[in-house]
């Protein structure tokens, strides 16, 4: 018996399966065309090529897996959370989806601001107006394009819409839900109050399910298109971030997630819904039923390197530039970088604001770039840590997920930065590896998502923070701070 589990990322959609014991047994990936920015602040996909990514995936990752093959007994889906996609009366695609790093929607989130109000508004969703979150853009549309707003029938984020192609089905799970900006987190479920203030008609929304819970069949076009067979249970699943904290174990109240993708998150279960009077931090229904999670984000996480590596070193290996990075001490004698590329979420808020190299003197090297630009980063994920202490949330354990725990420099930089031991997995695939294992949940191959992480998950290493590097970072963050206000006070 084997599961089957997918992450339509932005980058390009992940398939793997994972056999009766929870060990990953085959993946394969495909690429999707890079978004597209016309204007800054503005991106966009196209949905039909997450489609088009899903079935080469599927079928790669079946090819892939070792004979004889087993049947796949359910699947189950995450991917990029907060995109709009939507929908006509026939289902087709309306217009390209705006997804999560588009920030064009500020005035849409100060309109629905005012419209509700600050503090009701967290009260009702447990978060505030952001230009990430779907509802605000799906005003946008409303705003600017409404004779496309007028054909909408149908409204969902984009692992959902893979899901409508595989199944025909119109199904959100509430970890996902939470991050539309329409779901009353606390109760997990529609919140009428914010969809009729926002002019959203609730025909519009997907019907939500826990995200272990079968809630289609995989149909007979989707079938012959992937290689699946027509009836396979298809479980709800998570966002992206939701489905990774499965795939790490970050289940029970305490243990914690730093992940460094494109954007980076620091992710920790909670027993109750914990909201943030200033909404600096996302609360969320977690993919384990009956709890929830507060997560920060830093926009321009693994993307800070990326584009480092792009405009700067072009042509060279992570391993090559880190080598030399590795060799310069803590804090980059005093070079500093602001991860704001694309703005910041946690803690400030901020589509605005941009990124700087700040303290540039004639003693830095390409390797001070290198290494300041991940201290950086890490700085910018304590800032989630610094808030989690705020509000009393538990701090137990971290585990560090992404291309941030891949490479020896960021790890020893983020166990310095966090002042804490961290674990390295054995085996990390992410959100694509904790959808398979919600799979297997869905159709009771294990009783919960506990019972499944407890055989599938290993711990590879743990790496215990220098003392030296605790003492320099805790300095360092402290002149790190100063460098946002600087930034905001430049725009005038």
């Amino acid at each position: 018996m084997w599961f089957l589990g997918m992450d339509v990322g932005t980058g390009g959609t992940r398939a793997v399966i994972v056999d009766e014991n929870g060990k990953l047994i085959a993946g394969a990936s495909s690429e999707h065309a890079p978004f597209r920015a016309e204007r800054p602040g503005w991106a966009e996909q196209d949905p039909e090529d997450w489609w088009r990514a899903a079935q080469e995936a599927i079928r790669g990752a079946i090819a892939a897996a070792p004979e004889p093959h087993q049947p796949i007994a359910a699947i189950c889906l995450t991917g990029q959370m907060h995109g709009a996609v939507m929908l006509d009366e026939n289902g087709a695609v309306l217009r390209p989806s705006l997804i999560w790093c588009d920030t064009r929607t500020q005035p849409e989130c100060d309109w629905l601001t005012q419209k509700i109000g600050y503090e009701k508004l967290i009260e009702l969703t447990c978060n505030p107006a952001l230009p990430n979150f779907t509802l605000t853009k799906l005003l946008w549309v409303k705003t600017h394009q409404p004779e496309i707003f007028a054909k909408i029938r149908h409204i969902m984020c984009p692992k959902d819409y893979v899901r409508y192609r595989l199944t025909g089905e119109f199904a959100i799970d509430v970890q996902e839900a939470s991050g539309t900006l329409l779901l009353d987190v606390t109760h997990r479920r529609w919140s009428h109050e914010v969809a009729e203030a926002a002019g959203i008609p609730m025909s519009w929304l997907p019907k939500v399910f826990e995200s272990p819970e079968i809630c289609a069949c995989i149909s007979e076009q989707a079938a012959g298109q992937t290689g699946l067979q027509a009836g396979t249970p298809v479980a709800a699943g998570a966002g992206d971030q939701g489905a990774g904290a499965v795939g790490m174990g970050i289940l029970q109240p305490g243990s914690v997630s730093a992940t460094i993708g494109t954007s980076g998150v620091v992710f920790a279960a909670t027993a109750e819904p914990t909201k943030d009077p200033k909404g600096r931090i996302h609360t969320f229904c977690h993919a384990v039923p009956g709890r929830w999670h507060v997560m920060g984000v830093t926009q321009s996480a693994g993307l800070s390197l990326n584009w480092l590596r792009n405009t700067f070193f072009a042509g060279q290996k992570y391993d090559e530039m880190n080598e030399d990075a590795a060799k310069v001490p803590p804090c980059s004698d005093g070079l500093e970088w602001a991860p704001y590329l694309l703005g910041e979420r946690t803690p400030h808020l901020d589509p605005e604001v941009r990124a700087g190299f700040v303290g540039i003197g004639v003693q830095h090297t390409a390797a001070h770039f290198v290494r300041a630009v991940q201290e950086g980063v890490a700085y910018s994920l304590q800032d989630t840590f610094t808030l989690f202490a705020d509000l009393g949330i538990p701090v137990t354990a971290i585990r560090l997920g992404g291309g941030g725990a891949r490479g020896a420099l960021w790890r020893k930089i983020q166990a310095g930065i966090y002042g804490q031991t961290v674990e390295i997995l054995t085996a990390e695939e992410g959100g694509a590896f904790g959808c398979a294992l919600m799979a297997g949940v869905g159709v009771a191959h294990w009783k919960n998502l506990d019972e499944a992480c407890g055989q599938a998950i290993e711990v590879a290493e743990r790496i215990t923070a220098d003392f030296a590097d605790v003492a320099a970072y805790k300095k360092g963050y402290a002149k790190w701070r100063k460098v946002y206000p600087a930034l905001r006070s430049l725009r005038g």
